[in-house]
């Protein structure tokens, strides 16, 4: 059987690009071989967010007293949280499993390997399937460090701990990513003790260093310990003096020179995840890649023409939004009418610029460049700051502790460097960082300029409003 497109994967990647494809009136067949949604439905994005917003408003009711609202006893139901999170689940893939019966769609529930010397041909159980276009989005995989007892009986995934059924007394998270650190507030608000242990200098490696750094001492303040350039080197299951197995492990950990330990009731792996690509034959295929992920170009096309990969697989940038329009790209590629001529501006969807957040409290969130990126890539720059605790909204809120930062282009006469004013990046700590960090990305995605943002009038009292402060100066 022949589709024009083949869609392997039905995570932000593969399932609303099939929907773009069929209503472009194409023929489409969507390969999934677990759970419709794929990782950030069922175990990453949005299960966290739901067990995020349990903890945020269990912070609030213990804190209501300060504004006036007293609520009596507070106690806490893991079990109900849990069974909440679980139904949202339930409801949102049920909304794509109605995705996958618009006209021009076909579902496979199966397990897709690419048929050797062709990867234009796909086999799920005994039956091939061919496509004029193949799109690779089967996503990522739990890493784990390659130490003693990485495996051990106390160690878990974030796929575990969105399953636990109590609420663990000594929480140690290896590693202080975007994962370990969401997983680090939830179960801090919860309950549970938290030890974070960091290989890096700074939490959050990839964010820029000073907003790292504030989160990191915030977050000191409401009980979790940081351990930063500590690398672990074991995960040891304890014995009693006779020798019986114990209910607690021991994270062992080397820190400026010294050996140190944690005990620990559960153990969180949260050390990233690599790009699946043992999963399909890619190389019996001729499909090149290597263990970061599948080699592809700026249209998401493999060395095989026609095939394509996007999402975690191609291990650009593992965010599920990001999946999505590089899906959108690959899918434009294809229905080009020129998609072989060299230059084609297929579309303005700006790859390079693709916001990021944490949902800690407070949140953190990205946009472009870091100030150390700027100065890796030689780019002159100035920071424009501006704080929460002067904002009368953020204070009506109760929610002073963040701060706005806008990374803008100075003069410059070498050659290729961003114009004088651009907006290169902006980094916000703060309630709503997930949402006004977008105010940035628009203007971005427009090219626009400081001076720009400057003179656009926000509401008052709105948290808004210190983006403007920033820019203004």
């Amino acid at each position: 059987m022949q589709y024009d497109i083949i869609i392997i994967g039905a995570g932000p990647g593969g399932y609303e690009v099939a929907v773009e494809a069929a209503h472009k009136g194409l023929q489409v067949l969507v390969i999934e071989k677990q759970a419709l949604g794929g990782t950030c439905l069922n175990e990453g994005c949005i299960p966290t967010k739901c067990l995020c917003h349990s903890a945020e408003v269990l912070d609030e009711v213990k804190e209501a007293a300060a504004l006036g609202v007293n609520a009596g006893e507070v106690t806490f139901d893991i079990n109900a949280a849990m069974a909440r999170k679980d139904a949202v689940l339930d409801g949102l893939r049920a909304g794509i499993a109605g995705l996958m019966k618009t006209p021009g769609i076909t579902f496979v529930e199966g397990e897709a390997k690419f048929v050797p010397g062709d990867a234009h041909k796909v086999v799920v159980g005994e039956v091939t399937y061919e496509g004029k276009a193949v799109f690779i989005a089967v996503g990522s995989v739990t890493k784990f460090l390659p130490i003693p007892g990485n495996h051990s009986s106390r160690v878990v995934t974030s796929k575990e701990m969105l399953q636990l059924d109590h609420v663990p007394e000594r929480l140690v998270i290896i590693g202080g990513g975007v994962i370990g650190l969401e997983f680090a507030g939830i179960y801090n608000s919860f309950g549970s003790k938290v030890t974070v242990v960091e290989y890096c200098k700074e939490i959050l490696p990839a964010f820029d260093r000073d907003l790292a750094k504030r989160l990191r001492t915030s977050l000191k303040k409401k009980g979790i310990t940081f351990e930063v350039g500590a690398a672990v080197t074991e995960v040891r299951d304890g014995v009693d003096s006779t020798g019986s197995p114990t209910n607690e492990s021991t994270v062992v950990y080397e820190q400026k020179g010294k050996t140190k330990e944690v005990p620990a009731d559960v153990v969180l792996m949260a050390v990233g995840r690599g790009a699946n690509v043992a999963a399909l034959n890619l190389e019996e295929a001729g499909i090149e890649f290597t263990p970061r992920g599948i080699i592809v170009d700026e249209n998401m096309q493999t060395n095989v023409p026609g095939v394509y990969a996007v999402g975690d697989v191609n291990g650009l940038c593992q965010l599920a939004h990001a999946a999505t329009f590089q899906s959108y790209r690959a899918l434009n590629h294809v229905t080009s009418s020129n998609p072989s001529e060299e230059g084609e501006k297929l579309d303005s969807i700006r790859l390079d610029i693709i916001p990021a957040a944490v949902f800690t409290t407070p949140e953190a969130a990205m946009v472009g460049l870091t100030e150390e990126a700027c100065e890796a890539k030689g780019i002159q720059y100035k920071p424009l700051k501006s704080m929460y605790r002067a904002n009368g909204r953020a204070l009506s809120m109760a929610a002073e502790e963040g701060l706005v930062k806008i990374l803008v282009a100075t003069a410059s006469e070498a050659e290729g460097a961003p114009a004088e004013g651009s907006i290169l990046g902006a980094h916000i700590l703060g309630a709503h960082a997930s949402d006004m960090i977008h105010e940035i990305a628009v203007l971005m995605n427009q090219e626009a300029r400081i001076t720009d943002l400057a003179d656009m009038v926000h509401a008052h009292p709105s948290l808004s409003e210190i983006i403007l402060a920033a820019a203004r100066g």
